[in-house]
C-alpha cells in the first residue's frame, strides 16, 4: 500500500510519529502535517493565504516528509495533489492527542483531513487517543496496527462514502475490552472564557469548555470510551436527515 499520514497536532506531536511507524510497516508512507498546532480547524482551508512548504527529516522510516503552514484539510490536498508520486491507497490521520467522540467530531482537525481524503476519493481513517496527559503510546499504535491491518486484508471494508473514526481509550493494552462499533453520541460542549492580556495590554480572552453528554448514551462512541473498548463509528459525508427530510416531503413547506 501508499498511504499518507496526517494529523492536526503537527509535525512533531508523538502521535503522528507513532501512527507513520505503523504505516510503514505495512507499506510506502509519507507524511504531511501542520508545522503548528491546529487542533479544533474543522475542515478550514488556506484559500488566501501563502503556505510554505519545508521538507523535514522524521523519526520514522518513512519516504518522504513534509510540514505544511496550514490546516489538516490543507495537508491532505497539497499531499495527494503535490507531494506524492501516485495517489495514496488509504489516508490515516491522527493520532490525535485526546478524543475525538460525541460533538468533537464536527470540530476535529484530525475528523476533517480524514474527511478531506474522502471528498477527494480516497478511503481515510481517523485515530484519536482519549488522554492529553500521561498518553498510552503503545496502546494507541498496536490498536491502529490491528485495524490498518485488517483494512489492507479485505476484513474490514471503507466505503466510499464512509471514513472510520476510531477513539482508543488511554489505558494498558491489555485492559482494552475490545472494539466496539458505535454511533456518534450526542454531547456539546460548555465553554468557560477568562479574559487575559496580552503582551501589549490588550484584552483578550480564552476558552476551555467540558463535554456534557445529552440523550440515549447507548451504543454510543462515549459509552464504548467509558467502558475501556475502542470505538469504531462510520461517519457518513452526507449529513442529511434522512427521517426529516422523508417528513417533509409528506407534508412539504409552501410559501
Amino acid at each position: 500500500m501508499r498511504i499518507l499520514v496526517v494529523n492536526d497536532d503537527g509535525i512533531r506531536s508523538p502521535g503522528i510519529e507513532a501512527l507513520a511507524r505503523v504505516a510503514a510497516q505495512l507499506g510506502e508512507t509519507y507524511v504531511v502535517a501542520p508545522n503548528e498546532q491546529c487542533s479544533g480547524m474543522s475542515q478550514k482551508l488556506s484559500i488566501f493565504d501563502e503556505m510554505a512548504l519545508r521538507r523535514v527529516e522524521f523519526p520514522a522510516p518513512v519516504a518522504g516528509a513534509w510540514s505544511l503552514g496550514g490546516t489538516p484539510a490543507d495537508c491532505v490536498k497539497i499531499g495527494i495533489r503535490q507531494l506524492l508520486p501516485t495517489p495514496p491507497d488509504l489516508v490515516l490521520s491522527g493520532i490525535n492527542l485526546g478524543p475525538n467522540a460525541g460533538i468533537s467530531v464536527l470540530y476535529s482537525g484530525t475528523v476533517s483531513a480524514a474527511t478531506e481524503a474522502l471528498i477527494l476519493g480516497y478511503p481515510a481513517i481517523a485515530f484519536s487517543l482519549t488522554t492529553f496527559t500521561d498518553p498510552c503510546w503503545d496502546t494507541a499504535a498496536r490498536v491502529a496496527r490491528r485495524i490498518v491491518e485488517q483494512v489492507a486484508s479485505g476484513g474490514l471494508r471503507l466505503t466510499p462514502d464512509t471514513l472510520w473514526n476510531v477513539n482508543i481509550p488511554n489505558v494498558p493494552y491489555a485492559a482494552l475490552r475490545g472494539i466496539r462499533l458505535s454511533r456518534m453520541g450526542e454531547s456539546r460542549f460548555i465553554e468557560h472564557y477568562t479574559p487575559v492580556r496580552d503582551a501589549a495590554g490588550h484584552p483578550c480572552w480564552t476558552m476551555q469548555g467540558d463535554l456534557v453528554e445529552l440523550g440515549d448514551p447507548d451504543g454510543t462512541d462515549l459509552q464504548a470510551l467509558r467502558e475501556n473498548c475502542v470505538s469504531l463509528t462510520p461517519i457518513r459525508l452526507d449529513r442529511t436527515h434522512h427521517a426529516a427530510l422523508a417528513s417533509l416531503r409528506r407534508n412539504p413547506p409552501a410559501l
